[in-house]
C-alpha cells in the first residue's frame, strides 16, 4: 500500500494547528520560567499522535456514516475512496491510541515532580477522554460530530487542554497570558473546523451530520466565523498589551487574522472554502511564531 495515501489520511495541514496550539503552550511557559525541553517534546509528540488518531478516525467514521459522498467537495478520503480499507484504518486507529497513550503516560510521568500526583492522576483522565473524544467525534452509534457539539469539543481540546494543560505541566500554575492565548488558539481551532464544515455543508445535511453550518445556514455560518477570528484577535491584543511587547506586533496579528477574514468573506461557494483550511491552520503557525520572536 502506497505511503501517500497514508499521508493523505493523516492531513498534514491539520497538523499545523495542534502543534501551534502546543507551541502557545511552551510559550506561555517561557513567560514564567525556562522551558523543559524533554516535556516540551513529549507534548509535542502526544499531541501530535492524538491529532493522527483523530484524523483517521474521522476518515473511517465519516465513510461510515455516508458524510463522505458524492456530493463532498473536498479532497476525497482515503477509506471512501478505496486506497485503505476499513480494517485496514482501524488497525492504524488501535496503533495511534496506543502511541498517544504511551507518549502521554511517559509526558505525565516528567512532570510529576512538578504537578503532584493528584494532578497527575487528573491529567491522566484528560488524557484517556481525548483519545476517546477523538475516537468518537464521527464514530459509534451517536456520534458527537454529527449533534454539532464538534465545535465545543475542539475549542476545549485545542484550546483549554492544550495550552493551559502543556503550561501547567511544566509550571504546575496557569496564568492569565495562558488563559487568553488558550481563548485564541481555542478559537482559531474551531475557525479551521468551521471552515470545513462550510466547505461539507450539502453533503453533511444529506449524511445527517448537523454541524453549525448546516443548522444556521451558510451566510450565519460565515458570520460566526468571522465573530470567531475577531474574538481571537482581541484575546492577541490582549496578551500583546499585558506582556508589554513591541509595537510592530499587533499590527502583524491584525493583518495575519484580517487576511483569514478577508478571504473567508470573499468565499462565495463550498469549494472556495477549502483552499482557507490550510490558510488558517498555517496562520496559527505564524502566530506561535511572532509570538516566539516577540517574547
Amino acid at each position: 500500500m502506497k505511503i501517500s495515501y497514508w499521508i493523505k489520511a493523516a492531513r498534514l495541514r491539520t497538523l499545523f494547528l495542534s502543534l501551534s496550539c502546543i507551541w502557545a503552550g511552551i510559550l506561555s511557559v517561557q513567560t514564567v520560567q525556562k522551558i523543559d525541553p524533554l516535556i516540551s517534546i513529549f507534548t509535542f509528540l502526544t499531541a501530535l499522535f492524538l491529532q493522527i488518531l483523530s484524523n483517521f478516525a474521522n476518515d473511517y467514521g465519516d465513510s461510515v456514516h455516508g458524510a463522505d459522498n458524492k456530493q463532498r467537495k473536498g479532497p476525497s478520503r482515503s477509506v471512501q475512496a478505496g486506497f485503505i480499507s476499513a480494517e485496514q484504518m482501524k488497525m492504524a486507529m488501535l496503533l495511534f491510541a496506543g502511541l498517544a497513550l504511551i507518549s502521554g503516560l511517559f509526558l505525565l510521568y516528567l512532570a510529576k515532580p512538578i504537578i503532584g500526583l493528584a494532578a497527575f492522576l487528573a491529567l491522566l483522565g484528560i488524557g484517556i477522554i481525548a483519545i476517546i473524544a477523538a475516537i468518537a467525534y464521527t464514530n459509534g452509534k451517536r456520534p458527537y460530530g454529527y449533534a454539532g457539539l464538534g465545535d465545543i469539543s475542539v475549542f476545549i481540546f485545542f484550546g483549554v487542554v492544550a495550552v493551559l494543560g502543556t503550561q501547567y505541566l511544566q509550571t504546575a500554575q496557569i496564568n492569565v497570558i495562558s488563559f487568553e492565548l488558550a481563548v485564541a488558539y481555542g478559537l482559531l481551532s474551531v475557525g479551521v473546523l468551521n471552515l470545513n464544515n462550510m466547505r461539507d455543508i450539502s453533503s453533511d445535511s444529506v449524511a445527517g451530520k448537523k454541524s453549525i453550518p448546516v443548522r444556521i445556514g451558510l451566510i450565519n455560518a460565515k458570520i460566526y466565523h468571522n465573530t470567531l477570528l475577531i474574538l481571537a484577535l482581541i484575546s492577541f491584543i490582549l496578551v500583546a498589551y499585558q506582556l508589554k511587547l513591541t509595537a510592530w506586533v499587533i499590527p502583524v496579528f491584525s493583518t495575519i487574522i484580517g487576511l483569514n477574514l478577508f478571504m473567508a468573506i470573499k468565499a462565495k461557494e463550498e469549494l472556495d472554502f477549502d483552499p482557507l483550511l490550510k490558510w488558517l491552520s498555517l496562520s496559527t503557525l505564524l502566530l506561535s511564531f511572532i509570538l516566539f520572536l516577540a517574547l
